[in-house]
C-alpha cells in the first residue's frame, strides 16, 4: 500500500507551520529567531562561528584599516556619531550567542585620554553581559595588546560602531550552547 500523501498546510494554517521531513506539520515556535538581532551579515557570520570564535565590537576611534584580523569580517554600523552605539550592538549579540569571555581595552591613566577609574561605558557593558548570563569579570588588555588580540585568527566578526565614548571596545569569546 502506498503511503498517504504528506499533509499540506492550507490557507487557514498559521504561517509558522511547515512540513517536517516525515510529512507531518510542525510549528516553528522556539525554532526561529526570537531575539532582537536581525542584521543579515552578522547572523551569517555568527552562523559559521563556533565555540572559541571571537567578536570584536569597537568604538568610532578604532583603527580597523590596520588592525583587522585575517579571518574577520568587518560589518560597519557607524552611520553617524553615536548611531549605532557599542552598547546597542552588545545587547543584540548577547541575546543571540552565549558569551564565554569578555575583554576590554585597558584605559590610559596618564596623558590626554587618561582616566582615574573605569570608563563609564564599562558599567553598561557589565550590565548587558550580566543580563545575557555572563557573570565573569571583563579582562583588561593593554591598548596595543588589545589591537593584537583584535587582529587574531580567532576573530570571526569585527563590528565598527559609531560609539563616541572612549574605551568603548569589547572583545567577546563565544561560549557553548548546552543541551536543554
Amino acid at each position: 500500500a502506498a503511503a498517504p500523501p504528506p499533509a499540506v498546510p492550507d490557507a487557514g494554517d498559521p504561517p509558522a507551520r511547515l512540513l517536517s521531513g516525515g510529512g507531518e506539520l510542525r510549528t516553528l515556535a522556539g525554532e526561529m529567531l526570537t531575539f532582537p538581532l536581525i542584521h543579515p551579515d552578522i547572523l551569517r557570520v555568527l552562523g559559521r562561528a563556533g565555540h572559541g570564535s571571537q567578536i570584536l565590537i569597537a568604538d568610532g576611534n578604532y583603527p580597523f584599516r590596520t588592525t583587522l584580523g585575517p579571518n574577520a569580517e568587518l560589518v560597519s554600523l557607524n552611520l553617524s556619531p553615536g548611531i549605532v552605539s557599542a552598547t546597542d550592538v552588545l545587547a543584540a549579540l548577547v541575546s543571540a550567542v552565549p558569551i564565554e569571555a569578555a575583554a576590554v581595552m585597558a584605559y590610559a591613566t596618564e596623558g590626554p585620554y587618561g582616566m582615574a577609574g573605569d570608563p563609564p561605558i564599562w558599567d553598561e557593558f557589565r550590565d548587558i553581559l550580566a543580563a545575557g548570563g555572563f557573570s565573569e569579570p571583563m579582562e583588561r588588555i593593554e591598548r596595543f595588546a588589545f589591537y593584537d588580540a583584535g587582529r587574531g585568527r580567532d576573530v570571526a566578526l569585527a563590528i565598527a560602531t559609531a560609539e563616541q565614548r572612549i574605551y568603548g571596545n569589547v572583545l567577546l569569546t563565544i561560549g557553548v550552547i548546552t543541551p536543554e
